[in-house]
């Protein structure tokens, strides 16, 4: 098993972007408006967030690609890492979402459907600008137990969430962004077992998504996921937990995190 417990544990903000607003739901359906991206963006790095991700729900669904504004406003009120996704399905509409700002991209349909892709941005941009995230659903038919899904969760796709994400880092992804379908919203913790299945065959970072609630979940991505970046939204949006909270909970804890 990989050594987790030392490495600097990073919590990340997202901001889930529909019509130039942040919003939020349950199982990626519901949405309700949680605010402004740019007044986010900016109370999240004043809170202490190590890094920011920004993603274009609509994007795949509404087939287009991601709104270069949003990530140049946001990324003018920052300096810690954004992380861009939705929408990105060329090296090209990776370039122009570097250029706008971003620091790193994340594709999750795209790469699934031409897997190539991953590898060509890898080389081309370094394999640490290149997140693929790995949506899946519980499914009994498959060897893990998930099934990859596709399309903002619209679609299963008949694959192994986790062989895909292990197809990934041979691929040259730099990390992995696991959502199960099943925790998305919900606050009730992270998947857990999904986390750590990932975690498991992969040797890049793994960012926790997906149903934190309270402090006791991001603690458990890491020890019982092994996670290393702790991505939340609902629990921040709505301002039930602050980033400085739980950083101060894992350090309690004695997870090494920047304070």
């Amino acid at each position: 098993m990989k050594e987790q417990i030392i490495e600097t544990i990073k919590v990340m903000p997202c901001l889930d972007m529909k019509d130039g607003r942040v919003v939020k739901g349950v199982h990626f359906v519901d949405l309700k408006d949680a605010g402004d991206p740019v007044e986010n963006a900016e109370f999240y790095q004043k809170e202490g967030a190590d890094e920011l991700a920004m993603l274009d729900i609509a994007a795949t669904v509404e087939n287009r690609k991601t709104r270069l504004e949003w990530v140049k406003n946001v990324s003018a009120v920052i300096d810690i890492p954004l992380t861009v996704g939705g929408g990105i399905s060329s090296l090209q509409d990776i370039e122009l979402v570097l250029q706008a700002g971003a620091d790193k991209i994340s594709m999750n349909s795209a790469a699934v459907a031409n897997p190539d892709l991953v590898r060509e941005a890898a080389k081309r941009f370094g394999s640490e600008k290149i997140t693929v995230a790995v949506d899946a659903r519980r499914n009994k038919e498959m060897p893990s137990g998930f099934e990859l899904v596709v399309s903002g969760g619209t679609r299963p796709v008949g694959k192994d969430a986790v062989s895909w994400a292990k197809e990934c880092q041979n691929l040259g992804a730099g990390s992995i962004l696991p959502t199960s379908m099943d925790g998305d919203g919900t606050q009730a913790g992270y998947d857990l077992e999904f986390t750590k299945a990932i975690s498991d065959v992969v040797d890049l970072p793994v960012v926790a998504s997906g149903g934190a609630g309270k402090l006791e979940h991001f603690y458990e991505a890491v020890v019982a996921g092994g996670a290393q970046i702790l991505l939340a939204a609902s629990v921040f949006h709505y301002r039930i937990l602050s980033i400085r909270a739980v950083k101060e909970y894992l350090r309690g804890k004695g997870l090494h995190v920047n304070l």
